[in-house]
Formats: C-alpha cells, sequence, structure tokens
C-alpha cells in the first residue's frame, strides 16, 4: 500500500489519426500537462486546487469512478490541480492527457500497481478511442488494436521516433470540441475511399517505421475525416499544402482539429512555419497559436 501523501504526472500531447488512421495511429510529442494529486482526509472524491467550478471536473470525477471499479480502491479524498502546457480544443489530447494523469496519479496514491497497458485500457474507454491515449502513457509512435464488438484496447504497437524530425503545428482562431467535429462525420463511406485510405494508413506505418520519411511527400491522404472535417477549418487544406510546398514531408489534420500539423526536419522549420501561418493569414485573418514539437518517447512519467 502506498503511504504517498501527494503526487505529480507528467504527460505528454499527442496527435492523433495521422491522417487515414482514424482512432488507430498516434504520436506523443514533447508538450506536457502536469497534474498533480493530494490526498484530503475526510473528503470524498475529488476537489479542484483553485476552488469554484473547474470545466474539467467531470472529467476528473469520471476518470476516479473508472479507477474504483477497475481496482476498488476508489472514494478517497483528493485535491487535484493542472499545470496546463496542451491547448484543448487544438487536436493535441489534452483530455487525454488529464484522464490519463488522473488515473495514473491516483494507482500511485493508492499504490494499486495499474501497469501502463491497463492505464491505456482504463483511458481508452473514458475516451472511446485509443488513438491519444497509446501514445500519452507509452510514447512514441503508436498502433493501437482495438475489439471489433466493444472498441476496447486490446493491444498496442509502438515505435521511438528520431529527435531530428519536428512537428510544426498550426491553428486558427477558436477551438473545436471532439464531439461536434465527430458529429460531422458520415455514418458509412464509400467502399474505394476505405480502400484508398487503408492504402494511406499503411504506408505511413511502413514509412515511419523504416524511417523513410522522403517516401511520405504526398503519400498521405485520407477520405475518411478530413473530407469532412478540414472544410469546416478555414484555411485547414490550404495550411497544411502550404507546409509541404515548403519542404515539409507530409501534414494532417491533428485529431479531429483544428490543429494543422506538417512533419519535416529541424532545418525546415522556419520554412514550413512561416508558410502554414501565412495561409491561415490570408484565410482566417491569423493563427490562434503555433508550436514546433519534437516527438516524445518517454510517456506518462511520474515525477
Amino acid at each position: 500500500m502506498s503511504t504517498r501523501h501527494s503526487v505529480t504526472v507528467r504527460v505528454p500531447a499527442s496527435t492523433s489519426n495521422c491522417g487515414s488512421g482514424f482512432d488507430t495511429l498516434g504520436l506523443a510529442l514533447r508538450l506536457y500537462n502536469r497534474v498533480t494529486l493530494t490526498r484530503v482526509p475526510g473528503a470524498a472524491g475529488p476537489v479542484w486546487a483553485a476552488g469554484g467550478a473547474d470545466p474539467a471536473h467531470a472529467m476528473v470525477a469520471e476518470a476516479a469512478e473508472a479507477f474504483g471499479r477497475r481496482t476498488g480502491r476508489g472514494g478517497f479524498g483528493f485535491r487535484y490541480a493542472v499545470a496546463a502546457r496542451v491547448p484543448p480544443g487544438r487536436g493535441l489530447g489534452s483530455s487525454a492527457t488529464l484522464r490519463a494523469g488522473t488515473l495514473a496519479g491516483l494507482n500511485a496514491l493508492a499504490g494499486t500497481g495499474l501497469t501502463r497497458r491497463q492505464l491505456v485500457e482504463l483511458v481508452t474507454a473514458l475516451e472511446g478511442h485509443p488513438d491519444n491515449a497509446a501514445p500519452s502513457i507509452l510514447g512514441g509512435f503508436c498502433v493501437a488494436r482495438t475489439a471489433p464488438a466493444t472498441g476496447a484496447f486490446v493491444d498496442c504497437v509502438r515505435v521511438a521516433v528520431p529527435p531530428d524530425l519536428a512537428f510544426v503545428v498550426v491553428a486558427p482562431p477558436g477551438e473545436v470540441r471532439t464531439e461536434a467535429s465527430r458529429r460531422a462525420l458520415p455514418r458509412t463511406l464509400p467502399f474505394f475511399d476505405a480502400v484508398k485510405s487503408i492504402n494511406a494508413a499503411s504506408f505511413l506505418v511502413a514509412a515511419l517505421t523504416a524511417r523513410e520519411y522522403r517516401k511520405l511527400r504526398h503519400a498521405v491522404a485520407d477520405f475518411v475525416h478530413e473530407p469532412y472535417r478540414l472544410p469546416a477549418i478555414p484555411g485547414g487544406r490550404r495550411a497544411i499544402d502550404a507546409g509541404i510546398a515548403a519542404g515539409a514531408f507530409t501534414g494532417w489534420l491533428s485529431g479531429s482539429g483544428n490543429g494543422l500539423l506538417c512533419v519535416c526536419r529541424r532545418a525546415k522549420v522556419p520554412a514550413v512555419r512561416g508558410a502554414m501561418e501565412a495561409a491561415l493569414r490570408a484565410a482566417a485573418g491569423g493563427a490562434g497559436g503555433s508550436w514546433v514539437l519534437a516527438a516524445d518517447n518517454a510517456g506518462l512519467v511520474v515525477e
């Protein structure tokens, strides 16, 4: 049994889908949320350290309930605080960082010994898909497998990503909520759109695994979700295309958006970032934010 009174968990951001790998592919990025949990004797459940109403409180409480059901060790009171660097509504997995940080923190406080794989399973159940859950906990580039009948997490293949790759993310003003973005998706897909997406996702996985990044140029395309999501993001397609024209290997809509991501060598970052931001200025009047990130291969860390 753990005797810890307080714990801080560092959880990386992630970019998911990576083109056509819908609800399957994800890659951890060096931008972090830190979730601190502190025991509060006599209390029941989570209490926000800042006081008042926290928009994320329901998410923390849901994670605590899931932890209790899984371990039988829930119900104790804790105060939580989040040092947030991962912006919400940008397709960088902010909700997965909060859920993973809460679960890992409770695991450390209660001494329940849940493994990383079990944490991925729990976060996947809360998120509804493993594409952010797996990289946020395991780090690296993750290909997750789910049960066809239930969508539950089954397993993951993880590949380390070298530090010389840069991930340039730009976003127009405003935020996109995952729930609203998923409502834009069709209930069915044309058969050959599915075939083309399988081809593109398979090629991306092979190229990243083999580190043959030059082969990704003009090879990553999506016919599953981007055709339905990108039109709602001013300058979205233009920003990705501009980044590729400026020297990026490839690019995609990060998660459900509105972050737009291009992958390039570090030497190409100024040109790629400038081209993407210029495209957003022309279409949306400017960028709501931009980030130059490296891959994170460590995943979740209990500090």
